[in-house]
C-alpha cells in the first residue's frame, strides 16, 4: 500500500510539474523553481497546452465581464484582448508575424527558413497582425456577452488543440529552436488528454456551433499542413503560432456568422 501511495505522489507531482511547465512556456506567469527544466518536460507538457489555453481564454473572459460593467462591448472586448497579449507576451502573435513574413517573402525552403528565424518584423507579419486582431475585436465585439464569454474559452482552448496536433502528423525541421523539446510524437494518453482539453469547452457553446467549429477547422488542418509540407516539409515553432492564430479567428468568425442568421 505505501508503494501505490507513493507512486501515485510520485505521478501526480510529474503531472502537477507539466502544467506548470506548459504554462511557464506559454504564459508570463512565474512557477516554483522545484519545477525545474528539462527537455523531456517540455515534451510531457504538450498535452497540457490546450490546458493553459483554456487559462487564458478564462483571463480573457473574466476582463471582459469585469470591463463590460463600465464600458462598451467594443471597449471590453479590446481590453481582454490586451489582457491576454499581456500574459502571453503576444507568443503565439509573434508567431503569426514571423511566419506570414516568411511566407510571403521567401521564394525557397531557405530563404523562409531563414526568413522565419528573423526577429524583425516585415510588411507581410504587420499587416496579418493588424487584420487578424481587427478581426478577432470585431467578430468578439458582435455576439452577445454570454455566448462571447463562452466563445473566447473555447476558441483558446481548441486553437492550441489545433496548433499541436500537428505534433502528431509533420516533423520539425530545425535542427534547434525554442520548440525543438516540443517536437515530439504526440500519441497515447497523452493525446487524449490534450484532446478532452482542447474540445470539451466547445460543448458549452449552442449544440449546431459544438458541431460545426470541428467540421469547418478540419479542413483548414489538412489544408495548411500540407502548405507547411510543401513549403518546409514540416513546420517550426512560428508555424504552430500561426496555426493557432488562425484557428482562433475562425472559430471566432465561426461564432459571428453563426448568431447573424
Amino acid at each position: 500500500m505505501t508503494a501505490v501511495r507513493g507512486g501515485l505522489r510520485s505521478w501526480l507531482l510529474s503531472e502537477l510539474r507539466y502544467v506548470l511547465t506548459a504554462l511557464a512556456y506559454f504564459t508570463r506567469i512565474p512557477v516554483p523553481r522545484w519545477v525545474g527544466y528539462e527537455a523531456h518536460y517540455l515534451n510531457a507538457a504538450a498535452r497540457y497546452f490546450p490546458l493553459v489555453g483554456l487559462l487564458v481564454g478564462a483571463v480573457a473572459a473574466g476582463t471582459y465581464w469585469l470591463a463590460l460593467q463600465v464600458w462598451t462591448p467594443a471597449i471590453a472586448v479590446l481590453l481582454s484582448m490586451a489582457a491576454t497579449l499581456l500574459l502571453t507576451g503576444a507568443f503565439h502573435e509573434d508567431g503569426l508575424a514571423d511566419s506570414m513574413d516568411a511566407f510571403g517573402g521567401g521564394y525557397t525552403r531557405e530563404d523562409t527558413l531563414r526568413i522565419m528565424h528573423d526577429s524583425r518584423i516585415g510588411t507581410f507579419g504587420a499587416v496579418a497582425l493588424v487584420v487578424v486582431l481587427a478581426l478577432k475585436w470585431q467578430a468578439l465585439a458582435a455576439l452577445p456577452p454570454t455566448l462571447a464569454i463562452g466563445t473566447m474559452v473555447a476558441a483558446h482552448g481548441a486553437s492550441r488543440l489545433f496548433a499541436i496536433a500537428y505534433l502528431r502528423t509533420l516533423p520539425y525541421v530545425r535542427p534547434e529552436g525554442k520548440a525543438k523539446p516540443v517536437a515530439r510524437d504526440l500519441h497515447g494518453a497523452a493525446l487524449a488528454v490534450a484532446t478532452v482539453c482542447g474540445c470539451a469547452p466547445l460543448f458549452g457553446l449552442p449544440w449546431p456551433l459544438a458541431l460545426a467549429i470541428p467540421l469547418v477547422l478540419l479542413p483548414l488542418w489538412l489544408w495548411l499542413g500540407a502548405y507547411f509540407r510543401r513549403r518546409l516539409s514540416g513546420y517550426t515553432g512560428d508555424c504552430l503560432g500561426m496555426a493557432q492564430q488562425l484557428a482562433e479567428l475562425t472559430i471566432l468568425l465561426l461564432v459571428a456568422a453563426w448568431t447573424s442568421f
